[in-house]
């Protein structure tokens, strides 16, 4: 299924992964007004950007936070942002995370997570990129979880484990809702 997700993701010019990421920013930033902080993620090159959303969040004074990973636990952990010009680093996997400088967290202090995905099915099950680092994350995380994906990675059912996390809400570039229970 990852395989399948790719190639339609691939497939899919940069203007086209633009004009996404700017509808799915507006959906978003109409869905997180009376969060006070929260966990964003640094989307890749295959991912929405929300990064935008994450700089005015900052500017308007939201606390707002990034996954880091540890690499002495091996899991991920989060840490608050003032200055993302100064504050982001490459983490172990190729990814932005927070400079180690950054204040951590606790997992349990946000209002709403952010969370990517491949794809996520209406009943809130995500599938990650195949480690199980975000779901190990999100069951320690506070907050209500959003996943955010593109519309062709909404799907009527995923396969899932007993470990696999669910999030609350699902965004895409078209639309905003509940998952279903």
């Amino acid at each position: 299924m990852r395989q399948h997700i790719r190639e339609r993701l691939d497939k899919i010019s940069t203007a086209v992964w633009a004009v996404e990421s700017i509808e799915l920013r507006e959906r978003l930033q109409a869905q997180i007004p009376s969060a006070h902080t929260i966990l964003f993620f640094a989307p890749l090159p295959d991912e929405l950007d929300v990064w935008p959303l994450l700089e005015l969040s900052l500017a308007l004074g939201t606390k707002c936070a990034l996954p880091f990973f540890d690499v002495e636990k091996k899991t991920y952990s989060a840490r608050l942002l003032t200055h993302l010009a100064t504050e982001i680093v490459t983490g172990k996997f190729g990814v932005r995370e927070p400079a180690a400088s950054c204040a951590e967290i606790p997992l349990d202090q946000f209002d709403l997570v952010l969370v990517p995905g491949m794809a996520f099915d209406v009943q809130g099950n995500r599938l990650g990129r195949g480690r199980g680092f975000y779901d190990r994350l999100l069951e320690k995380t506070s907050g209500v979880k959003c996943g955010v994906c593109l519309d062709i990675q909404l799907l009527e059912k995923i396969p899932v484990e007993a470990h696999d996390a669910r999030v609350n809400f699902i965004v895409t570039p078209s639309r905003a809702f509940k998952r279903k229970n």
